[in-house]
């Protein structure tokens, strides 16, 4: 019977030798990338303020691999403060171009500056008067010779060991998308509020967006007794309102101390305190740790965390109290 040869195709790669291939990939495209950031100079500078000035949107398009890169690119222009979106080149030839108003500034992405789908957009883009900012791999291709900015992406090699699929070059390309988004984020003085408002449905747009007020207790739900009550009146009042604390208050709802589930387990260790005689005030804390109804959710996360506690009381301005939240609550909103 004849032996059935397996290809060297075929052959299973031990598992150094797959983490060599995976560690030369990383040291191809690391080197790629110092090369474009040497090449950073007056055209990135010129390519940012165009953007800055326009009136409109960047309008990033690219095709295959590098309409991916696009894509990703306009998706973060659009979250860090420059209005942006991506135009496949192909549906622009049939439609699409609809889309760009004569305001808007187009990011074309091509690593040989010849695509086809792009290049036949010219034409319609100059006629509109749209600037032209390129990313290409070749400063003499049809594409960066066209552009009013070019920005040179070229690698010296591709990580693709037959240098055939690009990777080394969409990574470069990638890269320098971010540098304009940052760049130009760093410029508009874009804040981490800016950012949260594009992130609503996030877990980052709810850590910066959430305020203490949005979770808090209110009303009648805050547990909180006078002065002269006693603790089981106290015990009472944390049963029924169930936060795992009360407040002690003045008559004018000011902040005299507080009492917890902790102290609880503290003060029946001590045979001196009767439950129903005891007043509150001779066993609550009298310097608690409070928080304002202004600050943020995880504001209170980080405060409950760092003094290992369990709840707060929420105080206005003269120190009067008007709400109440525990870990629950934070739990629940999806802060922590």
């Amino acid at each position: 019977m004849a032996t059935q040869a397996t290809s060297s195709r075929e052959a299973p790669a031990g598992a150094p030798a797959l983490a060599a291939s995976g560690r030369r990939v990383f040291e191809v495209e690391a080197r790629g990338l110092q090369a474009v950031a040497a090449r950073l100079d007056g055209a990135f500078s010129r390519a940012c303020e165009r953007i800055l000035a326009t009136q409109g949107r960047v309008v990033c398009t690219g095709m295959g691999k590098s309409g991916h890169v696009a894509r990703k690119i306009s998706a973060t222009l659009a979250s860090t403060g420059t209005p942006a979106f991506y135009m496949h080149p192909g549906e622009a030839g049939h439609g699409d171009l609809g889309m760009v108003t004569d305001a808007d500034i187009v990011l074309a992405v091509s690593y040989s500056g010849e695509s086809d789908e792009i290049l036949m957009l010219l034409p319609v883009l100059k006629r509109q008067g749209n600037a032209l900012l390129a990313m290409t791999g070749r400063p003499q291709s049809t594409l960066a010779r066209a552009a009013d900015t070019h920005l040179d992406i070229s690698v010296p090699e591709e990580a693709c060991p037959l240098h055939l699929a690009p990777t080394a070059s969409t990574t470069a390309a990638m890269a320098m998308g971010d540098a304009l988004a940052v760049a130009l984020l760093e410029a508009r003085g874009f804040t981490a509020d800016d950012f949260a408002r594009s992130h609503p449905a996030g877990a980052l747009g709810r850590r910066l967006l959430l305020h203490i007020a949005d979770v808090m207790h209110t009303g009648e739900d805050v547990p909180r007794v006078s002065g002269d009550a006693s603790l089981g009146e106290a015990l009472l009042e944390m049963s029924r309102k169930r936060l795992g604390v009360t407040a002690v208050v003045d008559a004018q709802g000011a902040l005299l101390g507080l009492y917890t589930d902790g102290d609880l387990r503290r003060t029946l260790g001590d045979r001196r305190v009767d439950v129903h005689a005891t007043p509150i005030r001779d066993v609550m804390t009298r310097d608690p740790v409070t928080i304002g109804s202004d600050a943020l959710a995880v504001e209170a996360a980080r405060l409950m965390e760092t003094r290992k506690i369990n709840a707060l009381l929420v105080l206005d301005a003269d120190r009067r109290v008007v709400g109440a939240l525990n870990v629950h609550d934070l739990l629940r909103a999806r802060v922590v």
